[in-house]
């Protein structure tokens, strides 16, 4: 077993930290800079996409054991260098930038070379650091100003009621007031917070918990893919993600779930959380044309996972189609471009005032897509390859959007910590699943078929 990290992991883990390093200093402040950044990044994750290769079979050479440190110390550089959008007291901000900064570096320390079994420790102190920060947010803004946290708040309190989230007003809320604009499956894993704590956001932080234990599981608590976990709890301007009750998490869950029971090689029990993935929020459709022409996959279970994201849809859609019609797609549409998201589609807006046409939207995104697919098709290409593409697909559509936020940045750089963690579980499968080697006989032949051994008589 080696530890190492491959130069693509290094690769990925960087791309990560500038990603973020980016999208925490972007909330809400446009910079023609933060979007070249973005594009530059962007850049970096097609790249690592369009060079993929089954990562069962032709491992990159590895090394770099040092790396995951060097990231997290970065991220705790981050941490207490460039706030964090927070409408916490002074106080509160300052202990949160504490917790994630030197939690970072501790996790870094615990990670070192020649710590192997400090593993578990880091690991935990990541997640203890995470849960501090989501209480420090939740107990210190108990009410934020923004109606993502209005919406599912009173979604839930609707659904203990047994009533239509799609049927609903919103009161109280700062933006959107007439309707549920994420598919049902959003409110349906928020909901267990507000039941069972007061509060969506309680849930939004066990689903990220959830989600880096699946990270660790998809690379089998190896080296690299522990500090991917750790990332993934103390990444930058996570604690907005929190704070702001941003819905990204609920897609994530899905797709990390997804990725582990195909690492397992239980890909038809991979449909369940993949359909979790779809009924939750839209843009996670982009990323079924790569999953349908992937071999490991196919386009039988992605088929079945659609269908069965429709059938968790069903009864939402029964009960109103109109308004579920309204809420999820026509709302969507209609929204207006932000000047402060940080997009090429704002830098053009923004600097030259003009407004993308549809049609260049749509060739960014289906070019990318249309290259995911070709790629796929073609070559084989493991599970990072595709974790990787996948990323990419969405970040070409972050970056022509007209309203992409931090949080659907992270969704991005969850997605290349994922990759990470794949490849990891790929060089280091468990021994049952090992290659034997037989010795070969003495007797045996050793030349080609037809002829005689050197050997013989």
């Amino acid at each position: 077993m080696n530890s190492g990290v491959s130069r693509r992991d290094a690769c990925a883990l960087v791309a990560f930290s500038a990603l973020l390093a980016l999208a925490t200093h972007s909330v809400v402040r446009y910079r023609w800079w933060i979007v070249a950044g973005y594009a530059v990044v962007a850049v970096l994750v097609v790249g690592l996409a369009w060079t993929a290769r089954d990562d069962r079979d032709a491992p990159a050479p590895l090394g770099g054991r040092w790396v995951p440190s060097a990231v997290l110390a970065l991220v705790g550089l981050v941490h207490l260098s460039v706030p964090a959008f927070s409408y916490v007291s002074d106080a509160g901000q300052l202990g949160v930038r504490l917790v994630l900064g030197v939690g970072s570096f501790l996790v870094a320390g615990l990670l070192l070379p020649g710590r192997g079994s400090s593993r578990v420790l880091a690991l935990l102190a990541a997640v203890l650091g995470s849960g501090a920060v989501a209480a420090l947010v939740i107990v210190g803004d108990p009410a934020p100003t923004i109606d993502v946290w209005v919406i599912l708040q009173q979604a839930a309190d609707g659904m203990a009621r047994g009533e239509n989230i799609y049927a609903l007003t919103w009161v109280g809320s700062p933006g959107i007031s007439d309707a549920f604009a994420y598919l049902p499956f959003t409110a349906v894993l928020t909901a267990p917070g507000r039941w069972l704590a007061g509060d969506v956001r309680w849930a939004l932080a066990v689903l990220v918990l959830l989600a880096a234990l699946c990270v660790g599981a998809l690379g089998r608590w190896r080296r690299p893919a522990v500090p991917a976990a750790a990332l993934l709890l103390l990444a930058p301007g996570s604690s907005t993600l929190i704070e702001q009750a941003w819905t990204e998490p609920t897609v994530l869950i899905g797709l990390a779930g997804w990725a582990l029971l195909v690492a397992r090689g239980r890909a038809w029990w991979a449909v369940v959380p993949l359909a979790i993935a779809l009924a939750s929020k839209q843009h996670t459709v982009a990323l079924l044309p790569l999953l349908a022409v992937w071999p490991r996959f196919g386009w039988r279970r992605t088929l079945v996972a659609t269908g069965g994201a429709g059938i968790l849809m069903l009864p939402w859609v029964v009960a109103d189609l109109p308004n579920f019609w309204h809420d999820t797609v026509r709302t969507m549409l209609d929204l207006p471009p932000l000047r402060f998201a940080d997009t090429l589609y704002t830098l053009v807006l923004n600097e030259f005032g003009v407004q993308l046409p549809i049609v260049v939207v749509g060739l960014v995104v289906g070019g990318v897509v249309v290259a995911a697919v070709v790629t796929l098709h073609r070559r084989p290409v493991g599970l990072a390859g595709l974790l990787t593409w996948c990323a990419a697909v969405l970040f070409a559509a972050n970056l022509v959007n007209r309203q992409a936020f931090y949080n659907q940045f992270w969704l991005v750089a969850a997605l290349l910590l994922l990759a990470v963690a794949a490849c990891a579980g790929a060089l280091n499968p468990p021994a049952s699943r090992q290659p034997e080697r037989r010795a070969r006989p003495a007797s045996a032949p050793t030349g080609p078929p037809g002829r005689p051994s050197p050997t013989a008589g």
